[in-house]
């Protein structure tokens, strides 16, 4: 279990102690995986902003046994040609009798692979290749372009994504310097 996911859990364990906050999940998450959001940016062309509110969306803020058993922050489900670990949960599967059943989901060695993989998901997938004609700062193009393209099933995954992004300033990120390049300056 990477240090990142620890700190995400323990955070998690005292929140539900309480009341789940999830502005509190969120600032959490988002200080945590902005520079790996931001360093992703800068390798694939995708938006940091739009990195950050899918992993809170998709990652119920880092909580979900998706993210915290599988290192999986994207929902990306295994697909025919996935060689990886996998990990099993019902989602929106459903069999020739219209049972829920579980689904297969991608499951990493760390939250950074689930992150990389899903960056090189995007970008190496044709039904993605036009999200990368928007602008990097074009977060709200970004949006609707995954929902259009399929990423998602909820009708609503656009305005989620949006909704957070907003809510919690993530357009700033999409227009920080490289974290990485900042280190080997230094």
């Amino acid at each position: 279990m990477s240090l990142g996911r620890v700190l995400i859990f323990i955070v998690s364990i005292c929140l539900m102690s309480f009341n789940f906050n999830p502005d509190i999940a969120a600032s959490e998450y988002i200080s945590y995986y902005k520079d790996l959001a931001i360093v992703e940016m800068y390798r694939s062309g995708i938006p940091a902003s739009i990195t950050l509110a899918q992993g809170l969306h998709e990652s119920n803020y880092g909580t979900s046994k998706l993210a915290t058993e599988a290192n999986n922050h994207f929902g990306i489900k295994c697909k025919t040609y996935w060689t990886g670990r996998t990990y099993y949960h019902k989602d929106d599967d459903f069999n020739k009798k219209g049972q829920l059943i579980e689904s297969c989901f991608r499951a990493y060695e760390s939250d950074i692979d689930s992150y990389i993989d899903r960056s090189n998901y995007l970008m190496q997938t044709e039904r993605y290749k036009a999200l990368f004609d928007y602008d990097k700062t074009a977060y709200s193009d970004w949006a609707f372009g995954l929902k259009y393209c399929g990423y998602a099933t909820d009708e609503n995954y656009a305005t989620k994504l949006i909704e957070k992004i907003e809510k919690y300033h993530l357009y700033k990120y999409d227009t920080s310097e490289d974290p990485f390049r900042q280190l080997i300056k230094n």
